[in-house]
């Protein structure tokens, strides 16, 4: 309660200083505009924090940075704050494109949306959204900039000047009113809580970095000198003894081999010895090469821990019945890291198995692995916007702006490609067995991958098109008849669970929806499209359950054109469905036809590019 009083009073006072301002809502602000979205990052930038409380593994953990990269900064009143770097990407922002580094934040207990831009995040937060709900996870968009000097991303605080902010950063006011034109009109005059681009370093001072190494003296270079003698002679005996060693290498082959039969017993070195022996060399993730490497790589439990911030929950995004998913920073990447239980290693060898061998951009990217102290870790490429699941089922309430029926086809044929590429075009076809819309991720622009391989199952190509599982496995609401009465397992056992993503892409509803006809029922999406083309008058069926969030805004003979590739899947014969390449040609043709309604509409803001505010 004291705490909730302490944040309130702080909310209070902050809100009285803009009155007295005079100005109702002061953050105006225009975010930093880039040519092209790209998940990689455009540069290394920092924001200004003020930490009220807050350490700086905590500040860096809310942040979603690297803890070795906050750096204090005294102002001139004593009070200490965190300078804090940041990858900052070029990413689709309402009708345009500009510079953001984006956190996660679970929303607590009398947060608003003013006090978390404001309060819990120094201002930074760009358009938090007003209708948030507690304990839901939002993705919160904070603004920075990419110049020649390194950019600063400052929220105005009370008494602050432009001459102060200039002192306090090592800029000059012609360089900050230079990056930032509305304060051309009057830069003598600074609103509390603005947000300012400040060119930090102008006078040839650089940003903060780690202390560098100390300067070798008279005495360390004897010292080197010393040791660089003792080392030979140290060579010399090595090379001797060496000579004995290998006289007694066949006496201790035995002794090594009981040594391995000991390590064996252990599971993380039994878990890091199958994963070297069984999938891929030994390799450091060390670096950069991790990001360049054509295969995963093994990264020690020290650099996992450090990525996520010791796997703090401000950086959990996401939680499935094999792990829970974090996000986190290596060196400037973003990554998501998968941390599992020991006892899933067959779900953890699963995805290795099948991502050591696919490589398609609509499927989401291994980075690497680690394993040890009874967890297992998967490092993926992060994807910011999520899951598609998150976009489609109450979407404002999880801070994104409804999808439009031009992004939404685009997104199904993505996700149809992935797909369509581990069924048709690997050595061994791969069964995905738990396609749903918590597992088609979308990157910065909206685009589709496939991921969670956890119950992917290798069949060699055969005259076959299915086989039986041993148990039960996939997603209430997207398993065909078969796998549910006959436990048959194939490829078109994708197509169908497909054919309800594809549905859910029309409806916006989940794959099980309450019964209106029997209260606590739940029934499934299948049967509810299954009535829609029963019915007496299918078109007027179909207008009733379409998304409401697309505000009326659609083809309609595009929209029965999915439904009718839906209904495809969702087939009760398994060999009555189509193959995924049919139906990437057919989604093919209705995203074009789509984009071509979308031009004649002549730029309807609601509808051009990915989402009704812009993509």
């Amino acid at each position: 309660m004291a705490g909730w009083w302490h944040t309130s009073l702080l909310l209070f006072i902050l809100l009285l200083l803009l009155f007295l301002h005079g100005e109702a809502d002061v953050q105006v602000v225009n975010p930093m505009e880039c040519p092209k979205p790209s998940p990689v990052p455009a540069c290394s930038a920092f924001l200004y924090v003020v930490p009220r409380g807050h350490n700086a593994s905590d500040t860096a953990a809310r942040y979603s940075a690297d803890a070795s990269l906050v750096e204090p900064i005294r102002r001139p009143s004593g009070a200490t704050d965190f300078l804090v770097a940041v990858p900052c990407a070029c990413v689709a922002a309402g009708n345009a494109t500009a510079l953001f580094h984006d956190t996660v934040y679970p929303v607590q207990p009398h947060d608003t949306a003013t006090g978390i831009t404001y309060v819990v995040f120094s201002g930074l937060a760009w358009r938090v959204p007003e209708n948030i709900t507690e304990f839901v996870t939002i993705t919160v968009r904070l603004p920075c900039g990419c110049s020649a000097a390194s950019v600063v991303s400052y929220a105005v605080q009370s008494g602050d000047t432009l001459t102060s902010i200039s002192d306090l950063l090592d800029s000059d006011v012609e360089a900050i009113t230079a990056m930032n034109p509305e304060l051309t009109p009057n830069p003598d005059y600074l609103n509390p809580g603005q947000l300012l681009f400040v060119p930090m370093g102008v006078h040839g001072s650089p940003p903060p970095r780690p202390p560098p190494p100390r300067k070798e003296s008279g005495m360390q270079k004897t010292a080197i000198i010393i040791l660089s003698v003792s080392l030979s002679v140290l060579f010399m005996v090595l090379g001797g003894l060496l000579i004995w060693f290998c006289r007694r290498r066949r006496r201790d082959e035995s002794t090594a081999e009981s040594l391995r039969e000991t390590l064996r017993k252990n599971s993380s070195a039994r878990f890091i010895t199958a994963l070297q022996s069984q999938l891929l060399p030994s390799k450091s993730g060390e670096g950069t090469a991790a990001f360049m490497s054509e295969r995963p790589v093994t990264f020690s439990l020290e650099e996992v821990d450090r990525a996520t911030a010791s796997f703090h929950d401000s950086r959990k995004i996401g939680e499935g019945g094999y792990g829970k998913v974090y996000l986190g920073i290596l060196g400037t990447q973003e990554v998501a890291i998968k941390k599992m239980k020991s006892s899933k290693s067959k779900e953890f060898f699963a995805e290795l198995n099948v991502l050591c061998k696919v490589h398609h951009r609509n499927v989401v990217e291994l980075i690497g692995y680690a394993a040890g102290d009874d967890h297992l870790y998967l490092v993926y490429e992060y994807l910011q916007n999520g899951s598609l699941s998150d976009h489609l089922h109450d979407p404002l309430v999880k801070g994104h702006q409804p999808l439009s029926w031009t992004a939404r086809t685009q997104i199904g044929l993505d996700a149809a490609r992935g797909i369509e590429y581990i069924h048709e075009h690997t050595k061994a076809t791969c069964v995905h067995r738990d396609i749903k819309t918590s597992n088609i991720l979308l990157d910065s622009v909206l685009r589709a991958k496939v991921a969670d391989f956890g119950l992917a199952k290798l069949v060699e190509q055969s005259d076959e098109d299915w086989c039986f599982a041993t148990r039960l496995v996939g997603t209430p609401g997207y398993l065909p008849p078969e796998s549910v009465r006959e436990l048959q397992m194939s490829t078109k056992s994708d197509v169908f669970a497909f054919g309800v993503v594809l549905a859910e892409l029309v409806t916006g509803e989940r794959a099980l929806i309450p019964d209106k006809k029997e209260a606590c029922k739940m029934r499934s999406l299948v049967t509810a499209m299954k009535e829609v083309s029963a019915s007496d008058d299918p078109n007027a069926a179909l207008e009733e359950i379409i998304d409401r969030n697309l505000d009326h805004v659609y083809p309609m003979e595009e929209v029965r054109k999915m439904v009718d590739v839906a209904m495809w899947c969702l087939s009760d014969d398994p060999v009555s469905r189509p193959e995924m390449r049919e139906i990437t040609a057919k989604l093919s043709e209705i995203v074009m036809a789509s984009i071509e309604w979308e031009a004649s509409l002549g730029g309807n803001s609601q509808v051009f590019s990915g989402i009704f505010t812009g993509r």
